[in-house]
């Protein structure tokens, strides 16, 4: 299973139940295609960056998913003809995630032979002078 973090920005002339219905809807699709949603997250709505279309506000959803290409295929295919999603975004944390396991592991690696090795004593050289003050 890859995880997979869902973002889209629906038009801000829907209302709250509409909103929780559509989200409510991708979910069960979700789950139809085998795939789990790990968390909801709504951050209500919010000004854009940019006008889009006729929009200058949006209702931002972030959805968290553990599944295969089928599932986020299936979920754009069903932005795209919906009318107020006006944004989505589909983006594979599962490499990022696998990629920064690797980078903690040597970094604990290098820490753990750092922390094992002796510390080298430098001989004195010959004709060195002690300094007096």
């Amino acid at each position: 299973m890859r995880t997979y973090e869902v973002v889209f920005v629906t038009a801000s002339t829907i209302t709250s139940g509409e909103l929780e219905a559509f989200t409510a809807q991708m979910q069960t699709v979700i789950e139809g295609k085998n795939g789990k949603v790990v968390k909801v997250d709504t951050w209500g709505k919010k000004a854009l960056a940019y006008k889009i279309g006729k929009f200058r506000e949006g209702y931002y959803v972030i959805l968290s998913i553990e599944g295969n290409g089928a599932v986020i295929a299936e979920l754009e295919r069903r932005f795209r003809v919906t009318d107020h999603v006006i944004r989505f975004l589909s983006v594979r944390l599962d490499e990022d995630m696998k990629r920064s396991e690797k980078l903690k592991a040597a970094r604990r690696r290098k820490s753990a032979s750092a922390a094992t090795a002796e510390p080298r004593t430098v001989p004195p050289s010959e004709g060195a002078q002690e300094a007096t003050i």
